[in-house]
């Protein structure tokens, strides 16, 4: 990639960079709190900000201007962000216990929150075929939802002592 992003502390920023000479590319301001996540969409068009204020904002990598407006739901910081494998559609993941199906294009909102993890949400992950979303959750649990219906997939995954922080589906 041409490009690296990262999201800043108290200073609510994302900086874009250029990934062979080093410099600052571009600012992305709005969040009002610290910057937590981030994601490029697959074809690289597009690319999400979580942020502690309990939005995201999508953003065009072409001119760098925010899509649409303040993505709003979560009531909690959001802790992570994932786009679907086709870019269609962004999933977030939140203090406020849930996990969030946004539109990829237009950052509007999915229908309702999926999944409820018990103290917070960590971490969100697509299936590399777009049908499932996993999250893991300050309750030590991990829930795999179909994108489609919604449901759950079997039982929350249980075996972990504490926080779940990341989870990720194998590509095969």
């Amino acid at each position: 990639g041409k490009h690296i992003a990262s999201g800043g502390g108290e200073d609510c920023v994302t900086l874009i960079w250029d990934a062979e000479s080093g410099n600052l590319v571009e600012e992305l301001e709005g969040h009002m709190d610290w910057v937590q996540c981030g994601a490029y969409s697959p074809d690289g068009t597009r690319f999400v900000s979580g942020s502690d204020d309990g939005t995201l904002r999508l953003w065009d990598t072409r001119s760098w201007h925010m899509i649409g407006k303040s993505m709003t739901g979560h009531s909690g910081y959001v802790n992570s962000v994932a786009f679907s494998p086709d870019g269609s559609l962004i999933a977030s993941a939140s203090y406020d216990s849930t996990i969030r199906l946004w539109n990829g294009f237009t950052g509007e909102t999915s229908g309702q929150p999926l999944t409820r993890h018990e103290g917070g949400a960590e971490c969100v992950a697509f299936s590399p075929d777009g049908t499932l979303v996993a999250s893991g959750g300050r309750d030590h649990t991990i829930h795999i939802r179909s994108v489609r219906t919604r449901s759950s997939v079997g039982e929350p995954l249980r075996g972990h002592t504490d926080d779940i922080s990341s989870v990720a589906f194998s590509p095969d």
